[in-house]
């Protein structure tokens, strides 16, 4: 179902003169891992497999493979991302072997309520088949918008779950080609427009007002429930991609000019059961933007975004998502694997 580029990703491995890798996954590729660690040992490179959760390429796992004393890391799932890396690492996307055009036929009609302008957006899996999406849109009468993106994205069109710089182009709306709610419910918060997602293996139409209405409900709850907050913990994260320690110490000090209590906390995997001993009123989540919405049903205190906290103090209005943002971004990344090496190689 998935591109590995198996016998690439070897011939890379023995241009390194590698002989012991760490292989990283999200969730949904353990199966490909597997496969690909049993390929790679059949042509004598030991192989390990990180058992630990991934959330994207913000969080490669170079340091336990130089700690491991692998020749390399090899990241499936991701794209890259700008990050300085202590160890070589491929970079394979894992693009989907799925057809597009044929769930694009099947709603065109609901298409055609995001109006004549659409942006056009998706997930790493599908960015091989946009171009091809585009053109079919196009015949279809459609003046269709990819957008470049920032630095933090590889593709033009491709969003993560922290970055929807590639959807906020001049658009009625936006159309997400994908599987899931993560994505397309982050581009509809983010672009504040009409947010249409098609699930390729389902052929499924779904639109996101609904679910963005009720996160937008529990944001405010959350502000309203942080307003007699006096004591916060201010809480980073040491992934790399996901490490924001200057604007953590903004938060620390916007709050203690307001007369509150502030400290900063760094953590990895950022949980609410790690927080329990703690004796705050409520915590600022300075990392990915999605813990605190994600999981905000786990967390028995207050838990916002920086944006939210401005809310809280008065600093703004209106509702707005907390987005990693990167610098400019230069050319697209190779449609196929991609070696990065440390720079001190």
């Amino acid at each position: 179902m998935y591109e590995l580029h198996e016998r690439e990703v070897l011939e890379k491995l023995r241009e390194l003169n590698a002989k012991k890798v760490l292989i990283q996954t999200p969730e949904g590729l353990k199966r490909e891992a597997q496969f690909l660690a049993e390929f790679l040992e059949k042509n004598c490179i030991e192989s390990l497999i990180s058992g630990d959760i991934n959330y994207g390429a913000c969080d490669p796992a170079d340091k336990e493979a130089k700690m491991l004393g692998c020749d390399a890391l090899i990241h499936l799932g991701h794209s890259y991302m700008v990050l300085s890396l202590e160890v070589p690492t491929i970079f394979i996307p894992a693009f989907a072997r799925v057809d597009v055009i044929k769930p694009l036929s099947k709603n065109l009609e609901e298409i055609k309520k995001l109006g004549k302008k659409i942006a056009l957006v998706t997930t790493v899996q599908h960015i091989k088949n946009l171009n091809k999406a585009k053109e079919f849109l196009e015949k279809e009468g459609f003046k269709v918008h990819i957008g470049k993106g920032d630095g933090r994205v590889s593709f033009s069109g491709q969003v993560l779950g922290c970055n929807f710089s590639a959807a906020k182009v001049e658009a009625d709306g936006v159309l997400f080609i994908g599987a899931g709610y993560f994505h397309p419910v982050g581009v509809a918060l983010a672009t504040k427009k009409p947010t249409l997602a098609i699930n390729p293996y389902s052929g499924d139409a779904i639109w996101m007002e609904r679910e963005v209405k009720k996160i937008i409900r529990k944001r405010w709850a959350q502000i309203a429930k942080a307003y007699d907050a006096e004591k916060f913990g201010i809480i980073t994260s040491t992934k790399k991609g996901q490490l924001r320690l200057g604007e953590a110490k903004k938060i620390v000090k916007l709050l203690r000019e307001h007369g509150k209590e502030a400290q900063l906390i760094v953590m990895n995997h950022i949980n609410y059961q790690a927080l329990e001993g703690f004796d705050f009123d409520a915590y600022v989540v300075v990392a990915c933007p999605r813990v605190p919405i994600d999981d905000v049903e786990n967390w028995r205190k207050p838990v916002l975004t920086p944006r939210e906290l401005e809310i809280l103090l008065g600093l703004r209005e209106d509702y707005e998502f907390d987005e990693i943002l990167g610098a400019r971004r230069g050319e697209d990344e190779p449609l196929g694997i991609s070696l990065k090496l440390p720079k001190s190689l």
